[in-house]
């Protein structure tokens, strides 16, 4: 294999897991815990119908932007004048809000693992984020980086899955037959939606490989087998995790992941006194103490990842605005990483601040993702956009559109009741 090769293999495989590592962020496992808590197997459905979406979502807007090797808001732009300003700044909020959640998420990890104050792990999250695009090194460094911390997330939720034993068959048919009926679970296909598909994070990977170049034609098939690869990474930490969860849901039935205190008496639940922390707290309950501190390593690297993530594909739609983003890139990912921080530790002060901030995160940012879909969906028959030789697979823009009508019904219908998660 010639170096080029290599570097593009190396290229492909950190675009597939920094938009993996985005989509099983702090924010999926909260939510997978919330929703497993009060759905039980019938979140199963909710894995399988997100997947099914996401999959479709993001080999349409990979497709489309490799090719082209034009970013997200460029393209829609050139769909209606000032339609990509509008986007970048949306996603570019999501991001901040996801940002915060997701720094808050590294001081909950900080805190399960060391029982470190959250606020100096909110400090110590950023840093590292930091220090890494201080390196001249940044977008090689973060190939790396998002790959070794993903590999380590999968093998720890693998082995503390093993030791819940979850009820498989019962999970296994929930996932086509909800017994908890669809419309219970329709607010948590929105809010997993967005975050792991929603706002930034279908766009991570893609942006990671127009950056190194990694477009037109001739690396198309390149850009498909990154874009799948990517998605089989998160699907195997949704089912892994879900199943985890599950089995401590179904051991011990009734039971509030989201508010230990509710547990209190319960018989075989430990007292727990520490910070919110719903997936931390399910991995306690299940598997004991050496689980919660393993699960404190899992919503670490998640967490840290996801700042990269979150704070690199934010600022690449900021560059819209003005050349002078582009030209002082890592400086500005740098502020955008130390705004969040500040804002989580300022005003991160109430208990279970971050994890709710991770849940409505992933409700705000699936409302962009049927405004971000749609453009490509556009584009993608426009031959000044995507040229004359192009050609769009007519299943896959039908099925996007599917994605686009669900998505959007869901996300209108469900917004006005997001309030709820937090009663």
């Amino acid at each position: 294999m010639s170096n080029n090769n290599k570097q593009n293999m190396s290229v492909m495989l950190g675009a597939a897991f920094l938009m993996a590592t985005s989509a099983i962020g702090p924010g999926f496992l909260t939510q997978t815990a919330t929703f497993t808590s009060s759905l039980g197997p019938s979140f199963g459905f909710v894995v399988l119908i997100s997947l099914i979406m996401a999959a479709i979502a993001q080999m349409n807007i990979w497709r489309v932007l490799c090719y082209t090797g034009k970013r997200g808001q460029d393209v829609a732009n050139e769909v209606i004048h000032g339609l990509g300003f509008v986007l970048a700044g949306l996603i570019a909020l999501g991001g901040l809000a996801f940002n915060m959640g997701n720094v808050g998420g590294g001081g909950m990890g900080l805190d399960v693992l060391f029982g470190m104050n959250v606020k100096i792990g909110y400090i110590l999250t950023a840093l590292f984020a930091i220090v890494l695009f201080l390196s001249k090194r940044a977008k090689s460094l973060i190939d790396q980086v998002v790959k070794y911390l993903g590999a380590i997330m999968i093998v720890v939720i693998l082995i503390v899955m093993v030791q819940t034993k979850p009820p498989v068959g019962a999970a296994v048919a929930n996932t086509f037959v909800p017994s908890a009926g669809i419309p219970a679970t329709v607010p948590a296909i929105l809010t997993l939606l967005g975050g792991t598909v929603g706002g930034y994070i279908i766009f991570s990977g893609a942006h990671r490989l127009i950056d190194a170049g990694v477009t037109g034609e001739e690396h198309l098939q390149q850009a498909q087998r990154s874009s799948i690869m990517g998605i089989g990474i998160a699907a195997i930490v949704r089912v892994l995790l879900f199943l985890a969860i599950l089995g401590v849901v179904t051991k011990f039935a009734g039971i509030n992941l989201a508010d230990p205190s509710a547990n209190a008496g319960m018989a075989g639940v430990p007292e727990y006194n520490g910070v919110n922390n719903p997936a931390a707290y399910a991995f306690l309950v299940g598997a004991g103490n050496m689980a919660y501190r393993i699960a404190g390593l899992v919503i670490l690297c998640a967490s840290v990842t996801s700042v990269i993530g979150a704070a690199y594909t934010s600022v690449s739609f900021l560059k819209t605005f003005h050349h002078s983003i582009e030209k002082n890139e890592n400086w500005w990912i740098i502020g955008f990483i130390a705004f969040s921080s500040l804002v989580m530790t300022i005003f991160g002060n109430s208990k279970g601040a971050a994890a709710k901030l991770l849940v409505l995160a992933g409700a705000l940012n699936g409302i962009i993702l049927p405004l971000s879909l749609a453009c490509i969906l556009l584009a993608c028959k426009n031959k000044k956009i995507v040229g004359d030789k192009y050609e769009h697979p007519a299943v896959l823009q039908i099925l996007g559109w599917i994605v686009v009508i669900i998505a959007g019904y869901i996300a209108i219908t469900t917004l006005p009741n997001l309030k709820n998660l937090f009663v």
